[in-house]
């Protein structure tokens, strides 16, 4: 009985490693601290507990949904391109019927706590969950998918704010465009990793399409919109210096981000890409909250 039991659990943590895997885990540190963002803006102090759990569960589900259905929609895509091909779903570590079944729990779980919240959440889950899924289809049909991923997190703040206040608000807005430019600009410097198997493949993104040197200047013009949205938002939320300081902070960090990258070396995208972002995100509502409570 013991034998079978640890069988058991070796089995489950190993098919949660391959899970956390494919949804690439780490990079929940994109979306969730702008979700809380707009939690504590619209509380102005604590939310409580209740929200706060609903908030991070809804959060990661609907992750985790937007990050399998990209993976099962793409698998035959990936099991082409040398840098996706250890990607569990492509091994065969991961099954398409695992993956279905785990895509559908992650729609229930986040629906279920977007009614836990209230009754706009509810109602604009469904919204949601198509549209995250429906950003996994535009590289085959507009080089304009970075925005559209851009839009996709750019919904953390909202639903951070929604989330206990369930109204739209100005600096959720700005917040949103804040996060859709940010990820934009960042997503199109990944993408110029890929951009001959894009251009043989027919897939578009705009280092495919445009090229290195024009697409570094899309991804510069983004995050120059990015410092301007998080100004814009601080302003309308009547944030202090505290946050206003960190956004210069960010404005540096995305002026390196360019700098350590150029149309002659690229060797330094994934730096770029997870590194300093990372850090942004959590910079940044770091020095939010601080700002609210001080």
């Amino acid at each position: 009985m013991l034998d079978i039991l640890r069988k058991y659990m070796k089995m489950l943590w190993e098919n949660t490693v391959l899970v956390c895997r494919m949804i690439k885990i780490e990079h929940s540190i994109f979306a969730l601290p702008f979700a809380y963002m707009g939690l504590f803006l619209a509380a102005g102090e604590w939310p409580g507990f209740k929200p706060f759990a609903l908030l991070t569960v809804a959060m990661v589900a609907v992750r985790s949904f937007a990050m399998a259905v990209n993976r099962l929609v793409d698998i035959n895509i990936d099991s082409e391109n040398p840098r996706t091909r250890t990607r569990p779903l492509v091994t065969g570590e991961l099954t398409p019927f695992f993956t279905f079944c785990f895509i559908a729990v992650c729609a229930v779980i986040f629906v279920f706590a977007c009614r836990e919240m209230n009754d706009l959440c509810y109602r604009l889950s469904y919204f949601a969950l198509i549209w995250s899924a429906f950003y996994s289809l535009t590289k085959r049909f507009t080089m304009l998918c970075h925005f559209v991923l851009g839009s996709v997190l750019g919904l953390a703040p909202l639903a951070g704010w929604l989330c206990v206040d369930p109204q739209f608000s100005l600096t959720a807005i700005l917040f949103f465009f804040g996060v859709l430019f940010w990820v934009a600009g960042f997503d199109i410097l990944y993408a110029t990793q890929d951009r001959k198997f894009d251009r043989g493949r027919e897939l578009n993104s705009v280092p495919a399409n445009l090229g290195i040197e024009k697409g570094l200047t899309i991804s510069t013009f983004c995050h120059v919109n990015t410092v301007l949205f998080f100004l814009l938002a601080g302003f309308s939320a009547e944030l202090g210096w505290i946050y206003f300081s960190t956004v210069a902070v960010v404005g540096a960090i995305l002026i390196s981000e360019h700098m350590v990258i150029s149309a002659d070396d690229m060797s330094r995208v994934n730096m770029a890409f997870f590194t300093l972002n990372g850090v942004i995100s959590v910079l940044l509502f770091i020095g939010t909250l601080v700002d609210i409570f001080i």
